[in-house]
């Protein structure tokens, strides 16, 4: 009891000091743990450590707490004396959800007692736990089946990749180390990370489709669960080129614009491309001069663009007056005009009568313009002069001298004001136009000191203006040349040597050199004048090229240019969709409704530019042609009044008889359409009509005779030359034809037509006349149809009988008796009406012929009486009639004893006949008889079935049918009429012959 109670009495503060340390662990662990297993392995071991130790409790271990919250580890003390722990997992672990683990951990020992009191801790240490991957996932592919498309005959490094993941986390088993094809002989292998690349080339006549199975494996060498397909279709081989273009493009006439490939696409074969340039090229040089211009002349042309008038044509067509370019040789282009071939050893020389050379002005202040196409010729090389133009001309103050002419590409223009005391001034141009072999227009404006060049209607500066004075003058003489230039003669022998070359010029004995080798076409020279930048443009024009409208959808890059004569246009881009786009935009144009058909050749260049110069593909042309399809012709109708008569007095006034005074002029155009089947399935319709919006011009009218040339000592056209003038047209006034020439509207021809006449001269035997009439347009391309008009001449063969006989004839004329058809459309000078009635023509007619029966027996017993005194007579050779005279008394009682006779001859001609109608007139009019033209006037028949008039008309020449036999006899011998139509048929009041007693 005694210990007991000293032991119970020590103080507290010894027996606390017994546990005087804490325990001691390291600052940080790294662990790992499989996901199969739960025991964490660290680095470094985990040891708890007191210096209080060997003392039991104070110095012991008695287990480890983790701090943080969800760790799904916990730590156990395996050794309390030595300290060694264990940390494990409370359940499984997965890589897959979590990789690593991060948590404190911290020791405590047992402190002083059992009872742990006065326990002291550790610091707390961090402990870092990665769960290692167990292989426990197979290979997956993405996807089940992998297609693609080869073209054949390539190698590819690459055709297509397959790919497999795996669903390991560790780098070891999620990883997908090697492929394999399971499929085998097969051009195919595949590599490491899945690339597929064929072995040989693939031919698309062989194999069109492979297919072949393809498996993956992880690092940890575990096979996929399923495999892949594979299949690679082999395609032929892709050649880079522009498809979805059509070769032949067909164009209708007045149709506008019209696109050129809607619907064309650049195939690139999967060449990635940086930069495209394409250029569409539209060839026309053998449409007229280069393109389709206007259809007229060039004088038509330039009267349509505006020109002033005043210019002279150097190179007129071959004719009596312009028979300097007879020797040339001549081409006719499409629009008529007329085109010169200087075949290198020939010159026009121009007369100075005919030539500029006389024109004030001219020597300083005129315009030179001129169609030329050149080339350069092999044997001449660049360096020998052509000359165009070489021309002296005389001045006021003495001689002045120019030239025109080209070397190579380029062109020079030699002007030298006075030949006798400035020196020449020499301008040049180099451009390609002058040797490329095309048509172009060149017009020299020449305004000394000012000369400007247009050439396609764009205006060039000269690139070199230099003093030349080393050039020899020129004989000071007016002269001017054409295809050539001359020179002094220096020697004999060249004069010999050029005796040939000079052949085609005219008498000039100068030594001629510097020959042109080209062709030629509208030359002209303006004096005094300029011509205007807008005439210059006007005259070049093309109606038709190449058009670009779409600008507003142009896509971002891409640039458009288009050359003056809108026959080359140029696309750039950077974009194959967006060059696509631009080029489907791409249109033909030409603006003329009647545009000259025919074929247009079209060619697409293409060049790109890629990343990798070395398969850098190559884009072949695309060769095609515009069909510009034949336009539906314009039908030029000319209509009026194509028969009348006049009386002769009408004609003979001054101002003649109109011939077409009411003459109408239309155009139309006839389309052809096909009827809906519905309505009618076995015909077709034309359907007419008038077309407004097209403008219509006449370049040319001609008016012809039927028949005989005009008499001029006795007929002529009239048409006043003034207004022509005015209007800048032409005539030609001939006896066969009359002709008016020159580009106009259709209403000015109507007004100059309308004033044709036609004049006879006084005493001229002129009964009938026929006129042609027909137009063109479009430089005669288009024909008007023949509109006759045929003229009666009505004359007044009345001399003679006396107002009793007149009146006998009108009651002659029965009411139902019609006129011949050839005279019912003719519009006769005057016509009355007959007072007469029926009962009274009865009587007249009874008494008619009684009278006539007397006669006839007077003229029996008048043939008695001269056979018995055995006087011969001879008979006339027209029919006779004895007639009495209202002159006496005695005349009216008594016959003279000719007998009543009748010859016809079948066989005569009508001239004769003419003749001795005129001979029986002037016979009457010897013999005292006197004509009566009130009675004819005053009197007429009352039928308008038998309007004629008085006097005796001859209406026509052709037919006896159109001789009105009117008189006192004209109804006894409408049998005779009918049956000797080709006969001679005289009135017979107008035969009536007496004899003398």
């Amino acid at each position: 009891m005694v210990a007991n109670a000293s032991l119970s009495l020590i103080p507290y503060p010894k027996s606390a000091s017994a546990n005087k340390h804490k325990p001691w662990i390291e600052a940080e662990y790294q662990g790992i743990v499989m996901e199969n297993d739960n025991t964490v392995l660290l680095n470094p071991p985990l040891f708890a450590l007191d210096k209080d130790a060997p003392l039991r409790y104070a110095g012991e271990i008695c287990g480890f707490r983790i701090h943080g919250s969800g760790v799904p580890f916990e730590a156990v003390i395996l050794d309390k004396a030595t300290g060694e722990g264990l940390i494990r997992a409370k359940e499984p672990v997965d890589c897959e959800a979590h990789k690593e683990h991060t948590f404190t951990i911290q020791a405590y020992d047992c402190g002083e007692g059992p009872d742990g009191a006065n326990t002291k801790k550790s610091h707390k240490a961090t402990v870092h736990v990665r769960v290692n991957d167990v292989n426990e996932f197979a290979p997956v592919f993405v996807e089940k089946l992998y297609r693609m498309a080869v073209t054949e005959g390539k190698l590819y490094d690459r055709i297509l990749r397959v790919e497999a993941i795996d669903g390991d986390c560790s780098p070891q088993y999620s990883q997908i180390c090697y492929y394999e094809i399971l499929t085998p002989n097969i051009p195919f292998l595949i590599d490491n990370d899945g690339n597929i690349e064929n072995t040989e080339k693939l031919q698309y006549s062989a194999d069109r489709v492979y297919k072949f199975t393809v498996t993956a494996y992880d690092c940890g060498k575990k096979r996929a669960s399923d495999d892949a397909e594979v299949e690679i279709q082999v395609k032929p081989t892709c050649k880079p080129s522009w498809q979805g273009w059509n070769k032949r493009i067909e164009y209708t006439p007045g149709a506008g614009s019209l696109a050129l490939f809607p619907t064309i696409h650049l195939e690139t074969c999967d060449e990635p491309l940086w930069n495209i340039q394409a250029t569409v090229e539209l060839q026309t040089n053998h449409v007229a001069k280069g393109c389709d211009r206007d259809n007229y002349s060039e004088k038509s042309l330039r009267k349509l663009c505006g020109a002033a008038s005043g210019e002279i044509d150097l190179l007129p067509v071959p004719s009596p007056t312009a028979n300097w370019t007879a020797r040339l040789s001549v081409h006719y282009s499409q629009d008529s005009s007329l085109i010169y071939w200087f075949n290198g050893s020939q010159a026009a020389q121009v007369p100075v009568v005919n030539g500029p050379n006389g024109h004030e002005g001219l020597s300083d202040h005129f315009t030179l313009s001129v169609w030329m196409k050149h080339a350069v010729v092999p044997s001449k090389g660049r360096r020998e002069e052509e000359t165009v133009i070489c021309s002296t001309v005389r001045s006021e103050d003495g001689y002045s001298h120019y030239s025109l002419a080209v070397h190579g590409c380029r062109i020079s223009f030699l002007y030298w004001p006075l030949l006798e005391s400035a020196r020449p001034v020499k301008f040049l141009w180099k451009l390609e136009q002058v040797c490329d072999d095309e048509w172009h227009h060149y017009a020299l404006n020449l305004e000394f000191p000012t000369v400007t060049l247009y050439v396609d209607g764009v205006s060039y500066d000269p690139a070199l203006i230099h003093d030349n004075g080393l050039i020899h003058p020129p004989r000071p003489e007016p002269s001017l040349m054409i295809g050539a230039c001359w020179a002094e003669e220096k020697n004999k022998e060249k004069t010999r040597g050029s005796e040939n070359a000079t052949d085609s010029v005219q008498g000039d004995p100068l030594s001629i050199h510097h020959y042109f080798h080209g062709y030629l076409a509208g030359f002209t020279v303006r004096p005094g004048s300029l011509e205007s930048r807008e005439v210059i443009e006007c005259l070049y024009a093309c109606r038709e090229g190449l058009d670009y409208s779409d600008f507003d959808s142009l896509g971002k890059g891409m640039k458009v240019h288009v050359n003056p004569s809108q026959s080359l246009l140029t696309l750039e881009g950077d974009d194959v969709e967006t060059f696509n786009h631009a080029i489907q935009h791409v249109a033909y144009m030409n603006s003329l409704r009647f545009a000259t058909p025919g074929v247009r050749p079209l060619r697409l260049t293409t060049a790109v530019k890629c990343f990798s110069e070395e398969s850098c593909v190559s884009i072949p042309d695309v060769e095609g042609y515009v069909v510009v399809l034949q336009p539906d012709a314009p039908q030029i109708l000319l209509s009026g009044n194509a028969h009348f008569a006049h009386p002769v007095s009408d004609f003979e006034a001054p101002e003649g008889i109109p011939l077409f005074p009411n003459l109408q002029i239309t155009c139309s155009i006839s389309h052809q359409v096909e009827a809906k089947k519905e309505e009618n399935w076995h015909s077709t319709v034309t359907d007419t009509r008038m077309s407004d919006e097209i403008v219509h011009n006449l370049d040319g009218c001609e008016i012809s005779l039927v028949g005989d040339d005009l008499d001029p000592e006795r007929e002529y056209l009239l048409l006043d030359g003034a207004l022509l003038q005015q209007r800048g047209l032409e005539l030609v006034n001939t006896s066969a034809y009359l002709t008016i020439t020159g580009v106009e509207s259709i209403a000015v021809y109507e007004e100059i037509l309308r004033q044709v006449s036609y004049h006879i001269n006084h005493g001229a035997a002129l009964y009938e006349r026929k006129f042609h009439l027909s137009c063109t347009e479009m430089n005669g391309r288009y024909s008007s149809n023949e509109f006759t008009v045929e003229v009666n001449v009505l004359h007044n063969m009345n001399r003679g009988a006396h107002p009793n006989h007149i009146l006998s004839s009108q009651q002659f004329v029965h009411r139902g008796h019609h006129l011949p058809a050839e005279l019912s459309g003719h519009s006769l000078a005057s016509t009355h009406n007959n007072p007469m009635v029926p009962s009274a023509a009865t009587v007249i007619i009874v008494v008619c012929v009684g009278f006539l029966a007397l006669m006839v027996i007077l003229g029996i017993l008048r043939i008695h009486s001269l056979h018995r005194r055995g006087v011969g007579q001879e008979v006339p050779g027209a029919a006779e009639l004895g007639h009495t005279s209202t002159g006496g008394k005695e005349s009216d009682m008594f016959w003279d004893d000719s007998a009543l006779t009748i010859i016809v001859n079948p066989m005569e001609s009508y001239q004769s006949c003419q003749e001795r109608a005129a001979g029986s007139v002037e016979s009457r009019a010897g013999a005292g008889m006197e004509d009566d033209d009130d009675s004819t006037d005053s009197e007429t028949p009352d039928s308008p079935d038998s309007s004629v008039m008085n006097d005796r008309h001859i209406i026509g020449k052709t037919s006896a049918k159109r001789y009105s036999l009117q008189g006192g006899r004209g109804q006894m011998y409408n049998e005779f009429i009918s049956s000797h139509h080709d006969g001679c048929i005289w009135d017979l009041a107008d035969q009536v012959r007496q004899e003398p007693p």
